[in-house]
């Protein structure tokens, strides 16, 4: 993540206000936003979850097969040595 001058600068500001650190400033907003839960929402009917899955696969017709080796941690990181 990458923070322009003017977001540090307005961090800064606000941080003082409160008379608090930077560091201690973005802890304060992290905590609450953690605290903050989200809006329930109904739950999805039968239909909606199955038009999510076929939105989802559309166009999988065209994946290469691959073993399930293929997936394996190894895989992943085998040029990593």
């Amino acid at each position: 993540m990458q923070i322009t001058v003017t977001i540090s600068d307005e961090l800064a500001a606000q941080a003082g206000v409160r008379g608090l650190s930077v560091e201690a400033y973005v802890q304060s907003l992290v905590e609450e936003a953690g605290r903050k839960s989200l809006p329930p929402h109904a739950p999805r009917t039968s239909e909606q979850i199955e038009a999510f899955f076929e939105a989802m696969a559309e166009g999988s017709q065209k994946l290469p097969l691959l073993p399930t080796e293929s997936f394996t941690r190894e895989s992943f990181y085998q040029d990593c040595n």
